[in-house]
């Protein structure tokens, strides 16, 4: 088996690793907040994709027939996609709120300027 096909048998896990690794860049590199969310929320479709590749059975069927020997597929990682999908939805509307309440305090949603702002509330306290 060569490199190529490789690649291509696993080329879920890869896209699921490589935008997981995409967002903790956003995040890390980023001092905007509204960036940091979409690196969080890309980071969170890297781990859905990962799952889904998980829960993949190659020649699987629903686990609704009855009879016979196939292969069933396991429903577990679908259902915790489906949990994960609400969280994240939850987790970014309740950043960007909090983002918005940020701005109208500081004035700036770049956190550095936030850190140094306060700071300087700090040190005049």
């Amino acid at each position: 088996m060569n490199f190529l096909t490789f690649l291509v048998e696993n080329i879920n896990y890869l896209g699921g690793i490589a935008l997981f690794l995409i967002g903790l860049h956003i995040v890390v590199t980023h001092s905007n907040l509204i960036k940091r969310i979409m690196g969080i929320n890309i980071m969170g479709t890297g781990v859905f994709l990962f799952f889904v590749a998980i829960g993949y059975v190659k020649d699987g069927i629903p686990p609704i027939i009855i009879g016979g020997e196939p292969i069933y597929i396991n429903p577990v990682p679908s259902v915790l996609i489906l949990t994960g999908i609400v969280v994240s939805v939850s987790i970014t509307v309740y950043s960007l709120a909090l983002t918005i309440r940020i701005y109208q305090t500081f004035g700036t949603i770049d956190q550095k300027e936030i850190s140094k702002l306060i700071q300087e509330e700090e040190y005049h306290d």
